[in-house]
């Protein structure tokens, strides 16, 4: 764990404390062989005991305050969630197909097509985002203690539905009073111990940030939204906090430009083998980039753990989508 002591002008020292990623990628790349290997002779069942694996590496390689994180996750909680998860997939799939094979008419297939996107978009996408945080963080552990989630469903579904709606009928320029919204609930009911993180933005704050982001999209290419990116990750951890301590981000566009595009190299050259390099190279990028500053007396947090199911991590597994592994800014 890095630990440095800033004089800021005309204050006190603030002491700025850092993850440490001690991973290799070539320690990560044998296990992801092995991973692969056993997933074909499996038919793909161990891909869930090697996503543990994995994520116990990662984890065990994160130091904060000289001690590591650990994983607690099974690799059969992963299997019976995403089996859970295909429940819910079958029976949206499945009432999509039937009214297309039985309605015939062209309005059956518009609204067996708007039946299966609506239901993975507003049913689907929510319950993972929840059931995979609370997940995520009930199986992670420092010093012994446990993080949790403690919202609900229900709560979240009541900010989801109209900002994704708002969201793609305003084309995208709602979308930072809605992420603001989404990460506010889940960080605000997200604990380590007995000790809460706390998170206050504004999505006004974001708003022409994210306007230009779209406006300038296409004529540079894709390139000015990276800025934006960094703009984003900065100010929701500036407005994030832990018991008495803040968090600062340091990302900066052009590098968030530079790592995007040789992770992108490194994946296409390497037909994806490389992929180990780039977790860990995504982790030491990261960690490095955000700082918790101030004073933070960890001896008086307590555990208080919360149990949680695999069943949104096995609808993240199913749809295999990024942004359902958390990309809210929150890591």
């Amino acid at each position: 764990m890095a630990e440095s002591t800033e004089q800021p002008l005309g204050g006190e020292p603030t002491t700025a404390r850092q993850l440490s990623f001690y991973g290799q990628g070539g320690s990560l790349f044998g296990i992801h062989i092995v991973n692969i290997l056993l997933a074909i002779i499996t038919l793909g069942i161990y891909y869930f005991w090697g996503k543990v694996r994995v994520r116990n590496y990662m984890h065990s390689q994160t130091e904060f305050e000289g001690d590591r994180f650990a994983y607690h996750g099974t690799g059969k909680e992963l299997f019976f969630g995403w089996l859970k998860a295909m429940v819910f997939l079958i029976v949206i799939g499945g009432l999509s197909f039937g009214i297309q094979l039985f309605g015939k008419s062209f309005t059956s297939q518009i609204i067996g097509t708007l039946i299966l996107y609506v239901g993975i978009l507003f049913l689907l996408f929510p319950v993972a985002i929840v059931g995979a945080w609370r997940f995520k963080l009930s199986r992670t552990s420092w010093r012994g203690i446990r993080f949790s989630f403690r919202g609900h469903t229900r709560e979240f579904f009541r900010i989801y539905f109209p900002g994704m709606f708002l969201t793609l009928i305003t084309l995208g320029f709602y979308s930072p009073y809605f992420e603001v919204r989404l990460r506010k609930f889940l960080v605000n009911q997200s604990y380590f111990g007995s000790a809460q993180f706390h998170f206050d933005g504004d999505g006004r704050d974001l708003f022409w940030g994210n306007f230009w982001a779209i406006v300038l999209a296409i004529p540079t290419l894709g390139i000015y939204p990276f800025w934006y990116a960094a703009t984003r990750h900065r100010y929701f951890w500036s407005r994030t906090t832990f018991s008495t301590a803040q968090f600062r981000s340091t990302m900066l566009g052009g590098d968030l430009f530079v790592f995007q595009l040789v992770n992108g190299l490194l994946l296409i050259f390497t037909l994806g083998l490389a992929q180990p390099w780039v977790l860990v190279r995504s982790a030491r990028f990261t960690f490095e980039r955000i700082l918790l500053e101030g004073d933070l007396d960890l001896d008086v947090i307590e555990q208080d753990a919360r149990d949680a199911s695999a069943t949104g991590e096995g609808i993240t597994d199913f749809l295999d989508t990024e942004f359902l592994d958390i990309d809210l800014g929150l890591l």
